[in-house]
C-alpha cells in the first residue's frame, strides 16, 4: 500500500484488525493545503474497543518471552529499512517536514526500535543483600520488573514516526499493550508502522492506533482505569491537564522549550555558526530542543551576529519532497499567524529583526531577532518556529541566569574552551540536560531525555522508557 500515492480512505486500526467510522476528516498538506488523506474520527465506542482488545491482549504481550518481543522490534525495523523512502515521504507530505530532515528521521525510527529490541533482552531486577538487617538473617530477596499493562501513548506531529517509536518500542519491549493517538495532523506515520507492526507478527490488541479529537480519545485514555499508564508528548496546558485528571496512573510528560545556548569569549565562531543554525531551523523550528535563545559573550557578539544572519539567508526554502529544501510550511496556518503575530510584538517593543520576519503562504522566513526583552513572548514561551533570538551577555553567568529565567527546562548548550567554566555551568542550569560544546537539539536516542519544570516528568530513551513502562515487585524466600 502506497499511502503518498493518492487520497486515500484511512481506517482506524483495532485488535489487529482495519475498521470504518462514519465520520471522516479531510487532512491537508500543510505546504500546498491540498487533501492528502481522509482521516477517521473515533467514537468513544471506538476508543472503548480499542481498550478491550489491549486489555484482551495484555496477558498474551506479558507472557511473550523477551526473545520473541525482540525479534517483532527487529522485524519492524528492518521492514521500515525496506521502506525508508516511502516513510520519509509520508512524514514529509503530512508534516510538511524537508524531505532530507525526514530521511534523518526515519534513520533514527529504524534505530529507536533496534535499541528497543536490545532492551526488551535487558529487563531484570537485583538481589538484596536482607542480612543486612537484623531480622534479614536467612532470607533471599530479590525483586523482577513486569509489565505494567495497558500503555495509552499520545504524540506530537513534529517528530511523528520517531516520537511514536519511543512510546510504542518501549512498550512492546517492556511486554504491554499500547493504544496510541497521534497527532492529528500527522496520522499517516502511525496507520504506517502499525502496518508493518501486523507484517512483523505482533500480537492483535497489542497495538490499537486511533484517531480522532483529544476531548474523545485522549481523554477516554486518561480517565480509564484499565489504562495502566499515560505517556505524552505535547504542551504544557495539554500535559498539566493530563496530570490532574489521571489520578494514580503512571504519567510521563515531555513538554515545551526554550531551548539556550551559552557562547564564551574564548570560542572560535566559525566552527559552531553552521551547527546553532542547524538547531535553531531545523524542521521550521518546530522541535521540543530547537535552538530558541543564544547568549553570546559580547567580545565575540558582533562576530558570531554577522556569520549566523549570513548563513541563514542561505537556507532554501520551498516544497517539503524537495531534496534541496532546508525550510517548508509550519504545521497550519494559524501557527504562522501566531508566529508573525510574536514577531511584530518584538518589533513593537524595540527588538531588531535582523533578517526574516515574513512568510510566503505558510512558510515563515528563518528570522533572526537580537536585543529581545525576556517577557516577549518569543523570548518566555515556546515559539516552535523559525525564530531565533541572540542576545549580548557580559559573562557565562549572566548568561546562566538569564538560561534558568524560564519556566521550562529541557536542555541547554554551552560552549566554551574552560573546563571549570563547563563544570560551573552543568551544576548551575536547571534543565534536564546540559550539552558541553553543543547545541541544546542534540539528541541521541538511547539517552535519558526529559526535563524540569513545565518541560515535563519522566524520562525517554529506551532503557529509561522500559523502566517508566514496568513495575518492581519484591520476592523474598524465608529460608528459616
Amino acid at each position: 500500500m502506497n499511502v503518498t500515492s493518492a487520497t486515500t480512505k484511512k481506517k482506524l486500526f483495532i485488535d489487529g484488525e482495519w475498521i470504518e467510522t462514519n465520520d471522516y476528516s479531510e487532512l491537508r498538506s500543510p505546504y500546498t493545503e491540498e487533501v492528502i488523506a481522509e482521516i477517521p474520527i473515533a467514537t468513544s465506542e471506538n476508543v472503548e474497543h480499542a481498550i478491550n482488545a489491549a486489555e484482551k491482549a495484555k496477558k498474551v504481550m506479558a507472557k511473550m518471552p523477551a526473545f520473541e518481543r525482540a525479534n517483532i522490534l527487529e522485524t519492524l525495523a528492518r521492514k521500515l529499512e525496506e521502506r525508508s523512502n516511502e516513510a520519509a515521504k509520508i512524514i514529509a507530505l503530512e508534516a510538511a517536514k524537508p524531505y532530507s530532515t525526514a530521511k534523518a528521521e526515519v534513520d533514527r525510527t529504524i534505530e529507536t526500535y533496534k535499541f528497543a529490541a536490545e532492551e526488551a533482552k535487558r529487563i531484570h531486577g537485583e538481589t538484596i543483600p536482607l542480612d543486612a538487617a537484623k531480622g534479614g538473617v536467612n532470607r533471599l530477596g530479590y525483586t523482577v520488573r513486569e509489565p505494567i499493562g495497558i500503555i495509552g501513548a499520545i504524540t506530537p506531529f513534529n517528530f511523528p514516526m520517531n516520537l511514536v517509536a519511543h512510546k510504542v518500542g518501549p512498550a512492546i519491549a517492556a511486554g504491554n499493550t499500547i493504544v496510541l493517538k497521534p497527532a492529528s495532523q500527522t496520522p499517516l506515520s502511525s496507520l504506517f508502522i502499525a502496518e508493518l507492526l501486523q507484517e512483523a507478527g505482533l500480537p492483535k490488541g497489542a497495538l490499537n492506533v486511533v484517531t480522532g479529537a483529544g476531548r474523545v480519545v485522549g481523554d477516554k485514555l486518561v480517565t480509564d482505569s484499565r489504562v495502566s499508564m499515560i505517556t505524552f508528548t505535547g504542551s504544557p496546558s495539554v500535559g498539566i491537564g493530563i496530570r490532574n485528571k489521571a489520578g494514580l496512573k503512571r504519567v510521563t510528560l515531555e513538554l515545551g522549550s526554550n531551548a539556550a545556548v551559552i557562547i564564551d569569549r574564548n570560542v572560535d565562531i566559525d566552527k559552531i555558526v553552521s551547527r546553532c543554525v542547524t538547531g535553531a531551523f531545523s524542521n521550521q523550528g518546530q522541535v521540543c530542543i530547537s535552538l530558541q535563545r543564544i547568549y553570546a559573550h559580547e567580545d565575540v557578539y558582533d562576530s558570531f551576529v554577522e556569520r549566523f544572519i549570513e548563513a541563514t539567508k542561505k537556507l532554501k526554502l520551498g516544497d517539503p519532497l524537495s531534496p534541496e529544501t532546508d525550510i517548508s510550511a509550519l504545521i497550519s496556518p494559524n501557527d504562522v499567524k501566531r508566529t508573525l503575530l510574536w514577531i511584530d510584538e518584538a518589533k513593537l517593543a524595540g527588538a531588531t529583526i535582523a533578517t526574516g520576519g515574513v512568510a510566503e503562504g505558510n512558510i515563515v522566513h528563518p528570522t533572526v531577532i537580537l536585543n529581545a526583552d525576556r517577557q516577549l513572548k518569543v523570548s518566555c514561551q515556546e515559539v516552535f518556529a523559525p525564530i531565533v533570538l541572540i542576545n549580548k551577555v557580559k559573562s557565562v553567568d549572566e548568561a546562566i541566569i538569564l538560561v534558568n529565567d524560564s519556566n521550562y527546562g529541557l536542555q541547554a548548550g554551552i560552549y566554551t574552551n574552560d573546563v571549570h567554566t563547563a563544570l560551573n555551568a552543568t551544576e548551575n542550569l536547571h534543565v534536564g540536560g546540559v550539552m558541553i560544546n553543543d547545541i541544546p537539539t542534540f539528541r541521541v536516542d538511547n539517552m535519558p531525555y526529559g526535563g524540569v519544570k513545565e518541560s515535563g516528568t519522566g524520562r525517554e530513551g529506551l532503557k529509561y522508557a522500559v523502566e517508566e513502562m514496568t513495575e518492581m515487585k519484591l520476592v523474598v524466600w524465608n529460608r528459616n
